[in-house]
């Protein structure tokens, strides 16, 4: 098989752009949603919704890869770059570094990209890492970049990138590209359309020895935050993990030729569905603020210590809802003390109550998301 870097029109991709202009609209639209509350927000909440939504992008970035990391540690770490106030809890190498690029990417996303921005990142990515020999390098080895699976007797090869000594020359075009197809840039593209080609274009070369799924998907929220011109990120690596299987086959499918249409078209919902995601995690997080500052000085630490837990599964909480015995887990709590706790907490207005007695399931009581988004120019 022939792969695409292989083909004589590689890497002048082809697709219609008329098929991305609907998308390309409504994620302009959304973006305006997004930029406009945060700007409604004070530096507190501000604060508490950026880290919560750098660090679950790159937990979720590094889960698609099989890389599992604690969320708090990354939370913690991505605080502490930012220069904000934050616990002591200790991250492993992983965690730290995680954080350390996706502060960086939030912070310098109008910086043009290099291969020294690149290095820097996969230094960070790769941090405490012994068994890569090219780390803040693009790589050297002979062996051919493959990914494969099956048994190793019989391996099915899913792509082959460049050799290694092409890298150099691939990623200079490719840097190149991307400066040029910015906001500023000379040939400047639109948002989901550039992020789109940049992510394609980038994991077709595979220029690290490890990373690269990881680097190119922050090289793409790097193109849609330019494109905004705000230092944002749309959620990207946790649509793409729950479309994890889909992702790989697009990904492979549109390594066998140069006319990308499927793969521009599956992006962009990707895309608008992430930003989406991003829309209800702020308006849940600003609501979640909302409900713990009227609950203050009426609510025991018990009570507040259950909420704080389920607030970190996301909007729906628990999945299947609260059990008094999840309550009494959380809390230790007896079992006649978890009872009144959480009639308390439904009369407060905290929970909603399904179900009677021992089959009785408690879920969070907070307002849809889309109260608490602020639309730039309408009228409160």
């Amino acid at each position: 098989m022939r792969w695409n870097w292989q083909l004589p029109d590689w890497p002048n991709f082809g697709f219609d752009p008329s098929r991305l202009r609907v998308a390309e609209e409504r994620f302009l639209k959304g973006s305006g949603v997004v930029v406009g509350t945060m700007h409604h927000l004070d530096e507190h909440a501000r604060q508490g919704i950026v880290i919560e939504l750098i660090s679950r992008e790159m937990v979720e970035s590094s889960a698609i890869e099989g890389e599992l990391l604690d969320r708090a540690s990354v939370q913690s770490s991505i605080a502490r770059q930012l220069g904000l106030i934050a616990d002591k809890r200790r991250s492993n190498p992983a965690e730290a570094g995680a954080a350390e690029l996706m502060a960086d990417l939030y912070r310098r996303y109008a910086v043009p990209l290099s291969d020294e921005l690149l290095f820097d990142w996969h230094r960070m990515l790769m941090n405490g890492r012994r068994d890569l020999a090219d780390i803040g390098a693009y790589r050297t080895h002979a062996d051919p970049m493959q990914i494969v699976s099956g048994a190793l007797h019989a391996p099915r090869v899913h792509f082959e990138a460049p050799p290694s000594d092409s890298v150099p020359l691939e990623m200079a075009r490719f840097v190149a590209w991307f400066n040029d197809s910015s906001p500023k840039g000379d040939a400047p593209f639109p948002a989901i359309t550039r992020a789109a080609i940049a992510h394609l274009w980038f994991e077709t070369i595979h220029p690290f020895e490890d990373g690269n799924g990881r680097l190119g998907r922050a090289i793409a929220e790097k193109a849609l935050a330019q494109s905004l011109e705000a230092p944002t990120l749309t959620a990207l690596a946790a649509t793409i993990h729950r479309r994890r299987k889909a992702y790989y086959a697009e990904l492979q499918r549109a390594s066998q030729s140069n006319r990308i249409d499927a793969w521009m078209t599956w992006f962009a919902d990707i895309v608008l569905e992430a930003q989406a995601s991003t829309i209800e995690s702020i308006g849940f997080l600003i609501e979640k603020t909302r409900l713990l500052d009227r609950l203050k000085d009426r609510i025991n630490p018990r009570q507040e210590k259950a909420l704080i837990r389920m607030m970190a599964e996301g909007p729906n909480g628990f999945a299947g809802g609260l059990s008094a015995r999840n309550y009494r887990t959380i809390t230790d709590a007896a079992s006649a003390t978890a009872t009144r706790d959480l009639a308390e907490l439904v009369e407060l207005g905290a929970l909603e109550r399904i179900g009677e007695r021992r089959y009785a399931r408690y879920h969070l009581k907070i307002p849809a998301a889309a109260n608490s988004i602020i639309v730039p120019g309408a009228k409160a």
